[in-house]
């Protein structure tokens, strides 16, 4: 595991604290799950932005038309 260091404001420090207490989970760990969301999230996003095209041409424009397409 490698160490990543970073600088907040004392607004989100005490927002840190303040879930670290009440969900008893280390700052560390609740920042490295959040990170990992994130980058999920942006993964998932940059994946749709690039299939994007191949489905409009295929008449799949909504969320609701992929879903339909799949059943």
């Amino acid at each position: 595991m490698s160490t990543l260091s970073i600088r907040v404001d004392e607004k989100t420090m005490r927002e840190l604290r303040r879930i670290s207490r009440e969900e008893h989970v280390a700052i560390s760990d609740f920042v490295r799950d959040s990170l990992q969301k994130s980058i999920l999230a942006e993964r998932f996003k940059i994946t749709r932005s690039k299939a994007l095209p191949f489905a409009e041409m295929q008449g799949l424009i909504t969320d609701e038309d992929i879903f339909a397409a799949l059943k």
